[in-house]
C-alpha cells in the first residue's frame, strides 16, 4: 500500500494515540479498530506542519460481532473507555449492525462497512496486536489521506448527505491545503 511506511511511523511516534490502542486491545474485540477523524486529522495535522491537536469530536472504536448486536454492548465499552481515561469522545459502534442504521445491505467484516463510509478518507483504521504491532484498515487506500484530497466513497450513495456533511465539517477552515471534491 503507498505510503504506509510513512503511514506507520506517523502512528507509532504518537504516544497518546498507541496508548489508545493498547487500551482498545485490551477490550478484545473481533477486527477491532481506531479508525475516522482521530486518524484522519493527525495525518492532516502532519502534513500541514502543525504541532499534535485534538481536532476530532470522538474517538471512533469500530469492531465487528455479527454474534452480538446488542447496542448496550457498544454503550457499556464507552462508558468503560470513558471512565478509564476521563476522556467523553469515545464512541463503539459494531458494524455488524450498522447496516441497519445506514440502509444498506449486511457487511461482512470491518473493511467491507468501512467501504461504505461517507469519505474515503474517512475509511481508516488502525488496530494494535499482542505484538505490538500496528494494523491498518483502509480499504480504499491511503492515496487520498496523503494527497489531501476529500471525496465521496464510491459505495456511499447519499450524496446530498456527503455535501451536508463536508460544509458543516468544515475541515478547509482548518486544513487550507485540501482539497474537497463535490459531486
Amino acid at each position: 500500500m503507498l505510503h504506509e511506511d510513512s503511514f506507520l511511523q506517523s502512528i507509532m511516534a504518537h504516544e497518546k494515540l498507541m496508548h489508545d490502542l493498547r487500551r482498545v486491545r485490551s477490550l478484545e474485540l473481533p477486527q477491532c479498530y481506531i479508525g475516522a477523524g482521530y486518524i484522519r486529522n493527525y495525518i492532516w495535522d502532519l502534513l500541514h506542519g502543525y504541532t499534535r491537536r485534538e481536532l476530532h469530536s470522538d474517538i471512533d472504536v469500530v469492531y465487528f460481532d455479527p454474534e452480538d448486536l446488542n447496542e448496550e454492548r457498544d454503550v457499556r465499552l464507552e462508558q468503560q473507555l470513558r471512565e478509564a481515561t476521563g476522556n467523553p469522545k469515545w464512541s463503539v459502534k459494531n458494524q455488524a449492525r450498522m447496516h441497519l442504521r445506514n440502509g444498506t445491505a449486511p457487511y461482512q467484516s470491518t473493511k467491507d462497512a468501512l467501504l461504505y463510509w461517507p469519505e474515503v478518507v474517512t475509511a481508516i483504521g488502525v488496530q494494535l496486536d499482542e505484538q505490538d504491532q500496528i494494523g491498518i484498515c483502509a480499504p480504499h487506500g491511503l492515496d487520498d489521506l496523503y494527497a489531501l484530497i476529500v471525496r465521496r466513497s464510491p459505495l456511499y450513495k447519499d450524496t446530498k448527505e456527503y455535501t451536508r456533511r463536508v460544509e458543516k465539517k468544515r475541515w478547509q477552515e482548518q486544513w487550507p491545503k485540501l482539497t474537497i471534491v463535490m459531486d
